[in-house]
């Protein structure tokens, strides 16, 4: 903690989605002893279990920024963030901007920033899918490009940012989720109720979650995963994100959960998220950051992509990587083998304080 007579960082804090508000718990909990944080919300993520729940369970601030952007293409909801967020930082003159992962809004974040010349700190910087196609991979890469300090999970990361000639920014800190999860564990076995009100048994069903656009956007893709998905031989618990239910709607998918083992609900608040995760046989995802819970939680997992940022969840065994196809899927699920060995990956839950520290060495603007 800074001496009072020191002058305090100023940093703006930008968050639009549910990985951003999990990541940004764990650092804006212990930031505000020691820097003056502005948290803006971009709205990217709006509905309340996408998004309120979480400040709620993570015990996050309340932004003073709600931008209110909403859902839109990739080029209107993008553009819009980069105006608002402009006008924020013109008023508020931070020292840093901070950004998290490899949303829209961690885009719009930076390059704001950038244009403006305040220096960006980059969480989750390095990661890389080399999969063009996901919008995803273009935010991550604009993103460390432009940023001043680049906090990486992994020597994996750092390896990639090497790559492309910019490791001399590159800093491993670990991964600020496994900070959150720490925190929420503890909490979601007090707290939550999720397995009593659904009438679920540890290790008696599949998690199952479906959002990025390679699965939700391609019709026969995303029903050769409900296909798979109905073949496993015991229930599937499914909470729905918004643009699933918006595709299951387009494509008239709803069959496959009027008479079937898929258990369709809502999106969950973190607390009930981490106890369902915790508790499945195995978990079937396209996430990135539910594949990293998985893995803290030695839970197996089962990845709906034919790539993943997080390597090291795939070379430990416990993370094993099934694409689209239904008949790989229901192979990888039925002849997954738990690994002997768990190596402790991506740090020690220590990584907020290691970021904040290190904020604190270096001058802002």
């Amino acid at each position: 903690m800074k001496n009072s007579s020191e002058k305090k960082l100023k940093i703006v804090t930008i968050i639009g989605a549910r990985p951003q508000f999990i990541k940004a718990a764990a650092v804006s909990r212990l930031l505000r002893d020691d820097a003056d944080e502005i948290i803006l919300h971009t709205g990217q993520h709006y509905d309340e279990n996408l998004s309120k729940v979480f400040f709620d369970e993570l015990d996050i601030p309340n932004p003073e920024y709600n931008l209110g952007v909403g859902s839109g293409t990739h080029g209107v909801q993008t553009g819009e963030m980069l105006g608002k967020i402009e006008a924020v930082l013109i008023d508020t003159q931070p020292d840093w901007v901070i950004v998290y992962g490899d949303t829209n809004s961690t885009l719009a974040g930076a390059l704001a920033a950038a244009k403006l010349h305040i220096k960006v700190a980059h969480v989750e910087a390095g990661l890389r899918s080399f999969n063009r196609r996901m919008p995803e991979e273009i935010n991550r890469i604009l993103t460390d490009h432009i940023s001043d300090l680049l906090f990486c999970p992994s020597d994996v990361a750092v390896h990639n940012l090497a790559n492309e000639g910019i490791k001399e920014m590159a800093i491993i800190v670990g991964d600020v989720m496994a900070d959150s999860l720490c925190f929420a564990a503890e909490k979601a076995e007090k707290q939550s109720d999720i397995l009593e009100s659904l009438g679920l048994k540890p290790s008696q069903y599949y998690l199952a979650t479906v959002h990025r656009a390679e699965n939700t956007d391609d019709p026969i893709r995303l029903k050769n995963i409900f296909d798979a998905l109905t073949s496993l031989d015991m229930k599937v618990v499914f909470p729905i994100h918004p643009r699933t239910r918006q595709a299951v709607e387009n494509y008239r998918y709803q069959d496959y959960f009027s008479a079937s083992n898929i258990e369709l609900i809502n999106p969950l608040g973190y607390l009930d998220m981490v106890r369902l995760e915790g508790s499945a046989k195995m978990i079937l995802t396209d996430s990135g950051g539910i594949q990293k819970e998985a893995y803290w939680l030695q839970v197996p997992c089962v990845t709906l992509r034919g790539e993943t940022e997080w390597v090291e969840t795939v070379q430990s065994g416990w993370n094993v990587l099934a694409g689209g196809d239904k008949e790989n899927i229901l192979e990888k699920v039925l002849r997954f083998k738990v690994p002997e060995n768990y190596p402790t990956l991506y740090g020690d839950g220590t990584a907020a304080r290691k970021i904040i520290d290190i904020l604190n060495k270096y001058p802002g603007c």
